[in-house]
């Protein structure tokens, strides 16, 4: 472990959402992301309390994962917050080290170090509270100590593939959680403090507001800039609802508001999303007249990206592009970002206002501004 990683962080292993009817919400990823169904647990490996599917694309693993009985932890979950992410699990060097390290930085305790284990092998997995009802899991493969799995993914699980129609995304990119308002620095000293992280990126009012609706956000990183956690809170003193607002609303509580999904060539990717039934937010056709002069030289053709609804913005490295979805719910909460990065390590600044602008005519109709 060193000063920058003192947790031993790998990567993110997996995001394990719950969901009302994991069945139906493998279909919709399968078919509208282009996800594979790589893994199953539930009554028939002889899991009586969940059943899960593990759904693959690249170096994305998503779980999702509906309880079976009413009594099970994860419905009071679902009747809460509606479909929404649970675990964003981290693949660790040594998850007994990851887990004490952590809780003697401060962190809650979540799940104790444990072996999990089946006839593949076994793991060592621990778990520790974030913000709201989200959890962190800590996943170690340790040969040293025996925990050696050979699996198709985790125990418990067994193989059953089918495959998706791939869209080109490769892997998550950065995870943004909505906090409610006076505690998002609460929480980037906590991935500060507890994980190692530092403050990447600030964003205040003045960057991200509009006449209605304002948020602050800090980006949390990593020291290898692998794992980016932006946090936001909602801004005070603006005419309307602010979308964080809106999301704590009706998530009943802070959470996990976008997954960024980074691809290599977004115009195909989205191109094949949209095919498939994805719905996205749109700006004004002013948007495009005025990019040329914001952004510069790009390697796109501006009519193409303004076909699709992409974005774009620069910083002193390069540029992104970049598209936010609709709500993936009934709810108003969870949505996924795709985006494609060309030397830039932002997040999209120069964007911030049109995105509001097109965010805020959705929750008009929603009747929430």
């Amino acid at each position: 472990m060193t000063e920058q990683n003192p947790l031993g962080l790998k990567k993110i292993h997996h995001v394990e959402f719950y969901v009302g009817n994991a069945k139906q919400a493998e279909f919709y990823y399968r078919k509208a992301f282009g996800f594979s169904r790589a893994a199953y647990s539930g009554l028939e490996t002889g899991n009586r309390e969940t059943t899960s599917y593990v759904m693959r694309q690249n170096r994305v693993n998503f779980i999702l994962t509906t309880p079976l009985s009413p009594e099970h932890h994860a419905a009071e979950h679902i009747r809460q917050h509606g479909d929404g992410v649970r675990d964003i699990a981290f693949q660790v060097e040594d998850a007994d080290y990851a887990f004490n390290e952590a809780v003697k930085r401060g962190a809650r305790a979540f799940i104790e170090p444990h072996d999990w284990q089946d006839e593949n092998g076994s793991v060592r997995k621990a778990a520790i509270h974030t913000y709201g009802d989200t959890i962190h899991s800590f996943i170690s493969y340790n040969t040293n100590n025996g925990h050696n799995y050979n699996g198709v993914f985790l125990p418990g699980f067994i193989a059953q593939e089918v495959k998706g129609d791939e869209v080109g995304i490769v892997l998550v990119d950065h995870i943004v959680g909505n906090v409610e308002l006076g505690k998002m620095n609460v929480w980037c000293d906590f991935y500060r403090d507890v994980m190692g992280f530092h403050r990447y990126i600030t964003f205040d009012d003045k960057d991200i507001s509009t006449e209605y609706s304002a948020l602050m956000s800090i980006v949390m990183s990593d020291g290898g800039h692998n794992i980016k956690f932006p946090i936001n809170e909602p801004a005070e003193s603006k005419k309307g609802k602010s979308q964080i607002q809106e999301y704590i609303e009706f998530y009943r509580g802070a959470g996990a508001q976008h997954v960024a999904l980074l691809c290599k060539d977004i115009r195909q990717t989205v191109a094949k999303l949209q095919a498939n039934g994805v719905e996205f937010l749109t700006v004004p056709d002013s948007y495009y007249a005025e990019l040329p002069n914001r952004v510069g030289e790009i390697d796109e053709d501006i009519e193409s990206l303004h076909k699709l609804g992409i974005l774009v913005d620069r910083d002193e490295e390069g540029y992104l592009l970049q598209i936010f979805t609709k709500p993936v719910e009934d709810r108003p909460t969870v949505f996924y970002e795709i985006l494609q990065r060309k030397g830039c390590k932002g997040f999209g600044k120069g964007n911030f206002k049109a995105l509001f602008v097109s965010i805020e005519d959705e929750q008009r109709r929603r009747g929430n501004l």
